[in-house]
């Protein structure tokens, strides 16, 4: 089976610790994976055997941000930061929520 799978350029990888998915949202990490490559037509394609462990990503908040909305509000930076966070992330959101 090793020899046929070789034959197609099919390739296991050693030593492979984790793999990491990262999307918008989440990571999806993958630890101690079994993983193969094959090259067709000048195409890499990966497969990835193990399993899987989310974790939520959490975005940072730039102090130019927080900046801007202590700026527009007059609030103070720990107030500008929660509203920010409460507001997921959306600066004009915690403008309007800090000014009401």
């Amino acid at each position: 089976m090793k020899k046929i799978a070789q034959q197609f350029g099919l390739k296991e990888l050693e030593d492979v610790e984790e793999v990491i998915i990262r999307t918008s949202e989440k990571d999806i990490i993958i630890k101690d994976p079994q993983v193969s490559t094959m090259n067709m037509m000048g195409q890499k394609t990966w497969q990835i055997v193990g399993n899987e462990e989310e974790v939520k990503r959490t975005a940072e908040i730039s102090e130019e941000d927080i900046k801007v909305v202590m700026e527009k509000t007059g609030k103070s930076e720990e107030e500008a930061k929660k509203a920010i966070e409460e507001c997921d992330f959306d600066i004009a959101e915690a403008i309007l929520k800090l000014s009401e």
